[in-house]
């Protein structure tokens, strides 16, 4: 059996229920769910996805295989009832997930994932060998993620030939250091590195209750124990390849500078929220 993560926007306690009653009788397990919530869930899939592969990484014990499903689906019109589905291996790991240019964007620059197997649901349910009811059932569905996309990973998983095209993952342009999780402590993990020398500054738009926007100097630090108590630091921090975080240590910097996931850190983005 796989250990199966699920990283998805349909977290509610009935999609939960109903995510993890279907993979467990696909697989014989349930998966553990993870929520992608909050402002910008794209984001915030796109650093899980990247630190769950990249915890894969045992320094030289031999782990078992897994597989990760990740759903992000906003149906924003471009395609019939959403974004496709696509599935890469990671080694022996498995991923499934939506074909989305935001979320893969960080395993694509870290790990150099730059192709993944896009399906068409009718088409793959189709060579499984469905009637026409279940077909027009599966292809038509509003929860795709949940009679589609467990299925997809069934079946690459046991090793079934699934029709699937392999497809570029887009590379996106540099943007600006941006927020992409706020752990519990209300530190703020960035979706970069940033080359940083301990002792300088860098400047932080700090969001003011008024809407207004304030700079604030923030001194980098070689690691979150170096940041004086109360005060803000820029650490390399725990996730991806040392993806630079805004701490503030025994405090939240989320709260201290208003941001949230999706917000731009630095001082030019003073002038996108101004």
């Amino acid at each position: 059996m796989y250990p199966i993560t699920y990283v998805t926007d349909c977290f509610d306690g009935n999609a939960r229920a109903r995510l993890s009653t279907r993979i467990g009788a696909l697989f014989g397990q349930s998966p553990t769910v993870v929520a992608a919530d909050g402002p910008d869930p794209e984001s915030f899939a796109a650093l899980t996805l990247l630190d769950c592969l990249q915890s894969l990484e045992l320094l030289g014990e031999d782990g078992h295989p897994t597989i990760t499903l990740l759903n992000i689906a906003p149906r924003d019109g471009v395609w019939p009832n959403g974004v496709p589905f696509c599935f890469f291996w990671h080694g022996k790991h498995l991923v499934a997930s939506t074909f989305n240019a935001r979320v893969l964007s960080l395993v694509r620059r870290e790990l150099g994932i730059d192709h993944v197997y896009v399906t068409d649901i009718r088409e793959a349910v189709t060579a499984a060998g469905f009637g026409a009811d279940d077909i027009e059932k599966i292809a038509g569905t509003q929860f795709r993620s949940l009679w589609y996309l467990p299925l997809l990973a069934k079946w690459v998983a046991d090793g079934r030939v699934v029709p699937a095209t392999e497809t570029a993952v887009p590379e996106l342009l540099d943007e600006e250091p941006t927020v992409t999780v706020v752990d519990n402590f209300g530190n703020c993990k960035l979706d970069q590195r940033l080359d940083l020398v301990a002792g300088t500054t860098l400047p932080v738009a700090q969001r003011n209750d008024d809407g207004s926007t304030t700079i604030v100097d923030v001194t980098c630090y070689p690691h979150l124990t170096a940041v004086p108590r109360n005060a803000p630091g820029i650490v390399p921090g725990s996730s991806g390849t040392g993806f630079t975080e805004l701490v503030i240590r025994g405090g939240s910097a989320a709260e201290t500078f208003g941001l949230q996931p999706g917000d731009a850190l630095l001082e030019r983005a003073a002038e996108k929220v101004a």
